[in-house]
């Protein structure tokens, strides 16, 4: 098992040796930790990555090779459990018909708070199942794990329906890795496209051409020539949505990026959730501590950055066009005034979505984004990505 364990691990990317792995033979040999599934994942992690900047490939390639692999719990221990708290929460979870759920308000905005503001005030205790008060597994627009077309999620885990204007709870995203190795070279050669060479500054290089034909006009006298170094005069910035919906789409928006950063000598990257706001951040482990404003951002590039967004743009209308409508936060601002700012500043800019184009028209919030990029949306395929770079290559 832990032969194939390694193999895999080799499978997905990491750079484990054969000594790492005779190390966590050997410590598992002696005992240095309990046996249990825990403490084996940390042994194991200790052992075979020596860069933590590859531990959530190591988390994916350690979850997917053990699932399923624990043995089967034994019946009679379960009964003598007590069942989890939040288990019998979920029992009382709802299965809506399309009527009951087309049966269901939409509150707006303004009495979405109102009623939350009641309901505060009002409850005095947990509650599970209903259709008013703050809880889980009902149709109330307050709590989780149930269903209402507009809500706001208060803690606890989504049901799946990702319908909620708010979400009061602290969330962590993860870094998309830029070294992931593509499984095609497509994405770099379309990117390739839109690199532009040109020589500029000191005269650095031998120009062997010029040298030759100089010498041959002087009749043999050699004549040198230099001229600038050859590079990559286009510059990229990169906003990159993550999180919520967005995690359904990690593995092609981590191509992207690891082509990018091949490709790209002048690359910037930020990170955002769902719309622009007045903050961006460059790493997701410290989103919350280093902030950096968008008016840094906008006063920091030139406007000869072509400016990349990458996103699914689903997310509630009120994202978008509402002051305070951020899921996460209270913004000043609505996202769409950020997002005409940004596109002011950098007139050459395109928006990647890595939603089939096909299922476009059945969102709201994505023709709202598309309309604001003056229809500069393009799938994150290897034909919209040819679009999007001819619409970046042209003249601002």
């Amino acid at each position: 098992m832990l032969i194939d364990f390694f193999l895999h691990l080799k499978q997905r990317g990491l750079p484990v040796s054969v000594t790492e792995f005779l190390t966590l033979l050997e410590a598992l040999q002696a005992r240095v930790v309990a046996v249990d599934s825990e403490s084996f994942y940390l042994l194991a992690r200790t052992t075979l990555v020596k860069d933590e900047s590859r531990y959530d490939l190591f988390d994916a390639a350690f979850g997917e090779y053990y699932q399923g692999l624990a043995a089967a719990p034994d019946p009679l221990a379960d009964l003598q459990r007590a069942l989890p708290r939040e288990w019998l929460e979920l029992l009382a979870k709802r299965v809506l018909s399309a009527e009951e759920r087309a049966a269901l308000e939409k509150l707006g905005w303004d009495e979405l708070f109102k009623r939350l503001e009641e309901r505060l005030a009002e409850q005095k205790e947990r509650h599970a199942g209903g259709s008013k008060w703050i809880g889980t597994g009902g149709t109330s627009p307050f709590g989780h794990g149930g269903y209402h077309p507009e809500g706001i999620r208060i803690g606890g885990p989504s049901a799946g329906n990702r319908t909620a204007v708010k979400v009061w709870e602290k969330r962590e995203y993860q870094n998309l890795a830029d070294d992931v190795e593509l499984g095609t070279r497509n994405i770099k050669v379309a990117l390739r496209r839109l690199r532009r060479f040109a020589r500029q500054g000191a005269a650095t290089e031998l120009d062997l051409d010029a040298t030759i034909a100089g010498t041959a006009r002087n009749a043999g006298t050699l004549d040198l020539h230099l001229r600038p170094e050859r590079h990559n005069a286009v510059k990229v910035l990169l906003c990159l949505d993550v999180g919520g919906s967005m995690d359904d789409h990690v593995r092609v928006c981590e191509e992207l990026f690891s082509a990018a950063r091949s490709e790209f000598k002048h690359l910037e990257h930020y990170y955002f959730h769902n719309c622009v706001y007045e903050n961006l951040w460059r790493d997701n482990r410290r989103r919350h501590d280093e902030r950096v404003p968008t008016w840094q951002v906008l006063h920091t590039y030139p406007a000869d950055y072509r400016l990349i967004f990458v996103g699914d743009a689903t997310m509630s209308p009120y994202e978008i066009i509402q002051p305070g409508g951020s899921v996460e936060h209270w913004n000043e601002e609505p996202g769409a005034a950020w997002l005409k700012r940004m596109l002011a500043a950098y007139p050459r800019a395109v928006w990647l979505n890595p939603v089939r184009e096909s299922h476009w028209p059945h969102s709201h919030s994505l023709r709202m984004v598309r309309e604001l990029m003056g229809e500069r949306m393009f799938p994150l395929t290897l034909d919209g990505l040819g679009r999007a770079i001819r619409a970046l290559s042209r003249p601002s």
